[in-house]
């Protein structure tokens, strides 16, 4: 899922950590700067927090289940998160799904996985609160057989933490996008950044336009990154409590809130959470957009009204 922004602005895209990373600046002199931090800063994730590299850090503390293991700051950033947004969410977002998607056969990049007439063998997430995360020393403990997938916050923390960089470093509006998690910072364009809002990760075709100043824009959906084992239809958005993809009837969910972190969580949590998760959302009191799998289209919290996009 993404979004793609609607206006005069400098932009560049790429692709990165397994979707399209794209950077947009209202200065056009900014742009090759912005470009060389974003890359940098996605390089850094790769290398710390994929579950698809071997040589990754997060490989290698798995690699020693069992043991308090010293991570580094960027791993120890997104552990943290992860364990967060974990705990805020009730267990609907959980770290330890990756558990649940190598038994779904999701193991490597998502272009690499291909149907299966083997049929999977669900396993519930080990669980969130079994992961040994010391703050102080910065040291993190995976219990044995447990995989961990930071993918339900990385993207849009990196998205954060990219975007607040750049306009810091060069004075200028910046929005950064992974996929469907969407960072701005910075002084925005004049009429706010218009975003069109898509269920493909290149936005292809019409959708919604929605304009924001600040904070993050998050759209989570279960349309992309499909695959089949057996008679299982699967995709990327697993139930923690299951082990399974989710079927709770939401399509898409896009929420905005003060960063793409909290909206993401949040957007993830609501399609984990199905029915309720109108009512969980609601509580929160963030703007959002669910859209069923019918079609049906909900609106809570004073989501903005849709701008022409022309």
């Amino acid at each position: 899922m993404t979004a793609t922004v609607v206006g005069p602005e400098v932009s560049e895209s790429f692709p990165a950590i397994g979707t399209t990373a794209t950077v947009v600046v209202t200065d056009g002199a900014a742009l090759r700067t912005a470009v060389a931090m974003l890359r940098a800063e996605l390089d850094e994730l790769d290398r710390s927090c994929s579950r698809f590299r071997v040589d990754s850090e997060i490989r290698g503390v798995e690699r020693r289940a069992g043991t308090a293991v010293p991570v580094g700051d960027t791993l120890a950033l997104h552990l943290d998160a992860a364990l967060r947004a974990a705990s805020l969410t009730d267990g609907l977002l959980d770290p330890t799904v990756g558990t649940c998607m190598d038994a779904l056969g999701y193991d490597r990049d998502i272009a690499d996985v291909a149907d299966s007439d083997t049929a999977a063998a669900p396993v519930p997430a080990p669980g969130w609160w079994r992961v040994g995360w010391n703050v102080t020393d910065r040291t993190v403990l995976v219990p044995r057989g447990t995989g961990i997938d930071l993918g339900s916050t990385a993207k849009a923390l990196a998205a954060d933490r990219s975007a607040a960089a750049i306009a810091d470093r060069t004075g200028c509006g910046v929005l950064v996008s992974l996929g469907g998690d969407v960072a701005v910072a910075g002084p925005p364009p004049a009429t706010g950044w218009r975003i069109r809002i898509g269920e493909d990760h290149a936005a292809r075709g019409p959708g919604p336009v929605v304009a924001i100043a600040s904070g993050g824009l998050a759209t989570s959906g279960t349309t992309r990154r499909r695959w089949r084992r057996g008679d299982l239809r699967c995709h990327h958005i697993v139930d923690p409590r299951t082990g399974l993809p989710t079927a709770g009837g939401w399509r898409t969910v896009s929420v905005a809130a003060r960063t793409c972190l909290e909206a993401n969580t949040a957007a993830t949590a609501a399609i984990v959470a199905g029915h309720e998760g109108c009512h969980w959302l609601s509580q929160a009191n963030l703007p959002a957009r669910l859209v069923a799998d019918d079609g049906q289209l909900v609106v809570l919290g004073g989501w903005p009204a849709d701008l022409d996009a022309r």
